[in-house]
């Protein structure tokens, strides 16, 4: 009698762990889905923000770059796109007091921390799915395998070196635009 209790737990024990297992391994596949959208929504964002710095500053070598990123479709294409752009805006000399300048620091600021949040949830599902119980119930057959996003660090800043006049133009130039200082 007492091994019939004893099996009986051990199969409550054992499908609870494999139902626990799997649904988390669902968990984590529809977040790395939620946080890949979050990710291209940043991506959009900025894009759209650099058109908008591009446009407003006549650079038609950014604008180009972010109506690409804008247009990519396939992941390799807009890995490629996003880097064309990242070196393009580190390449621009971007001003405290433009508000367009703004937009785009802090949409690259926003990218970053969506893009890590990303990669760590690809990594978990990653792990997740190499487990050996994973593999052998093929608990992950029902997703794709996550990929990474591979982009340059979209990190951006303001030149400090340009100086603001109180009426929020560079200053520095006679023609109050903002000064070409070399960026490396």
């Amino acid at each position: 009698m007492w091994w019939v209790v004893g099996v009986s737990l051990v199969v409550v024990v054992v499908s609870t762990y494999l139902t626990w297992t799997a649904s988390r391994v669902d968990r984590l596949h529809v977040r790395v889905a939620a946080a890949a959208r979050a990710l291209d929504a940043h991506l959009l964002r900025r894009a759209a923000a650099a058109a908008v710095l591009a446009e407003e500053r006549y650079a038609v070598e950014l604008y180009a770059a972010a109506r690409i990123a804008l247009d990519a479709t396939t992941p390799e294409e807009r890995e490629a796109a996003e880097n064309d752009l990242t070196r393009q805006l580190r390449a621009t000399t971007l001003t405290a007091a433009d508000p367009a300048t703004e937009a785009v620091v802090v949409a690259s600021r926003r990218l970053v921390l969506a893009r890590q949040v990303h990669t760590d949830l690809v990594r978990d599902a990653l792990l997740a799915r190499r487990r050996p119980l994973v593999r052998l119930m093929r608990f992950g057959r029902r997703h794709d395998e996550p990929r990474y996003f591979e982009i340059d660090d979209p990190t951006l800043v303001r030149d400090p070196d340009v100086p603001v006049s109180p009426s929020g133009s560079p200053s520095g130039s006679p023609s109050g635009s903002p000064s070409a200082s070399p960026s490396g």
